[in-house]
């Protein structure tokens, strides 16, 4: 149903921007790969060939205002159009809010946050020439709930949902959707490349403190399904090209606990108390460790 449509995914070269980027292909678009990692890119492009798909990986790096921009350029030269942009690239870190250094702020909101306006910027003047076209940012449950020891992560996907909400208001009945897809776990790399350390051991070790204190207090923790795969966020989001919304929450449970917080957040945050505690345990002992 997308045959000679054309996607444009950031950070394609693994997790949720690589399945994508093969269901897009299987969907019948032409897509063009983005990422830093050139030699992954190269592979996802090969699997895609390998399928009969049509792309063109262009290696960059989208926190680069110059380069995200020839991005989108470059798509225009080799497609003549552009359909559907997928805003992925992202990276997270590691650190409580008092380690949290001026360099992981800055680096947190040039990657998370300021290619939003660098590549959306330039695909809405084609896409409104179109009347038609898509904007998908990937933010997290991150962008709605408050977890600690990745403040400023935590407040880079917040700027990421605020930034679709208000895209959607200026684009409304120009034939333009914008969308922004909240995930929970994944598994990706993504634990294993946050700035100031692989948050690996922190989650490991956290589990069974959380559980603890869970069960010494008798709180029931948030009912949200657990780890899924790229390949069924990346489902979910094609299911949204097909049919678009406002948001999209990828885990079962997930949209009535951020619904809870919205609405009492004093409760939401008793029900996350062991987690806040059970974290802070395994923090306290990675930081004694180091």
């Amino acid at each position: 149903m997308l045959k000679g449509k054309v996607a444009v995914v950031t950070g394609a070269s693994s997790g949720i921007g690589a399945a994508l980027s093969i269901l897009l292909t299987k969907e019948g678009a032409n897509v063009v790969l983005c990422a830093r990692r050139g030699l992954m890119l190269a592979k996802v492009a090969r699997q895609i060939r390998d399928i009969g798909g049509i792309c063109l990986p262009l290696p960059c790096d989208v926190s680069n205002k110059k380069e995200a921009e020839a991005l989108i350029h470059k798509t225009l030269e080799e497609f003549g159009r552009i359909d559907i942009l997928v805003n992925n690239a992202g990276r997270g870190h590691f650190s409580s809010v008092e380690d949290t250094t001026d360099e992981m702020i800055r680096s947190m909101f040039a990657v998370n946050v300021f290619p939003l306006w660098y590549t959306t910027r330039p695909s809405l003047v084609y896409m409104k020439q179109q009347k038609s076209g898509h904007i998908i940012n990937i933010a997290s449950m991150a962008g709605k709930l408050g977890y600690p020891y990745n403040s400023a992560y935590v407040a880079a996907k917040h700027a990421c949902v605020g930034f679709t909400h208000a895209l959607r208001q200026e684009v409304i009945e120009t034939g333009i959707h914008a969308t922004v897809v909240c995930p929970a776990g994944v598994s990706s790399d993504w634990a294993n490349v946050t700035e100031g350390g692989s948050m690996r051991k922190f989650f490991s070790e956290s589990g069974a403190h959380i559980k603890r204190i869970a069960a010494e207090r008798a709180i029931t923790l948030p009912a949200i399904e657990g780890v899924k795969t790229p390949e069924e966020i990346a489902g979910a989001i094609v299911e949204c090209i097909y049919d678009p919304v406002p948001e999209v929450f990828t885990h079962k449970g997930s949209a009535e606990f951020v619904l809870l917080a919205t609405q009492d957040r004093v409760r939401a945050e008793l029900k996350q108390l062991p987690i806040a505690l059970g974290e802070r345990e395994a923090y306290c002992s990675i930081k004694e460790d180091t």
